[in-house]
């Protein structure tokens, strides 16, 4: 873990809690945050319960982490695979479907790969490579990466291996990926929640979408070692819950609905 992470989450534990004394830490993926869904529903949750949630926003792959190790009591991420493995080795008390999405392929206008249009995630990356066209990759283990990197497989190609430079791993979250795509007319994968309330688009537009392969379903995790496991359960099940349901359906980006629970 990194010395800033670490910072950040003893400055969590251990700081006054403002408004409320009780409080949740949830680790959870940039998306949600840089998208602004939490600022959307954690109001309404502190307001129902007088709980208040800290979030650590982080990569998936980075939030199972924290996970395992103690250090947030509830988590909010989108790697299935990572979410039932954390889940057999006995990190996790309860998992439960929150809400979906799904993933969009965006790139230059100008698409010097030629993949506007196409419903096929693999096929478009395969174009990417023949054309050793720039591609920007988060490249930080998180569950974007994640699903990244298994659509790559189902085109057949090896991005790490190919020759030319083209394929960028930049270990950033989805906000500056995106920030770089576009600075370098690069190709990206992007959730759809995060690119809908990107602003520095210059001339990057979406290219790709509609594949049942780019769906990008979350899932909330209750924590074994939760420090707040009481306060953890009431917000897993606010969540998951007609109350949580309402408050995601209700967030919208430019009157675009980005999370369906």
């Amino acid at each position: 873990m990194t010395l800033r992470l670490i910072s950040l989450l003893c400055a969590l534990l251990a700081s006054p809690a403002g408004a409320a004394d009780r409080f949740v830490v949830l680790a959870s993926t940039t998306s949600t945050e840089q998208s602004g869904l939490f600022g959307h529903i954690l109001p309404m949750f502190e307001l129902d319960t007088g709980i208040a949630v800290r979030v650590v926003a982080v990569g998936t792959g980075q939030a199972l982490k924290i996970g395992m190790q103690g250090d947030a009591d509830a988590l909010l991420v989108h790697d299935r695979v990572g979410e039932d493995r954390f889940i057999a080795d006995g990190h996790g008390a309860d998992r439960r479907d929150v809400m979906y999405n799904d993933f969009v392929l965006i790139g230059p206008a100008a698409d010097p790969a030629k993949v506007a249009g196409l419903t096929d995630a693999a096929l478009a990356l395969r174009r990417i490579a023949d054309a050793k066209a720039p591609f920007a990759s988060r490249g930080d283990d998180s569950g974007t990466h994640r699903s990244e990197l298994r659509l790559w497989k189902a085109a057949g190609v090896d991005p790490k291996a190919a020759e030319g430079g083209w394929y960028r791993e930049l270990g950033s979250g989805m906000g500056p990926t995106l920030n770089t795509a576009a600075g370098l007319g690069a190709y990206a994968l992007a959730d759809r929640a995060t690119w809908a309330s990107f602003r520095n688009r210059q001339s990057l537009a979406l290219l790709v979408q509609g594949d049942k392969a780019m769906t990008n379903p979350y899932g909330g995790i209750l924590v074994a070692r939760a420090r707040n496991p009481d306060d953890a359960r009431l917000w897993h099940d606010w969540l998951t819950g007609p109350r949580g349901k309402a408050a995601i359906a209700g967030f919208r980006i430019d009157g675009e609905q980005v999370f369906f629970p």
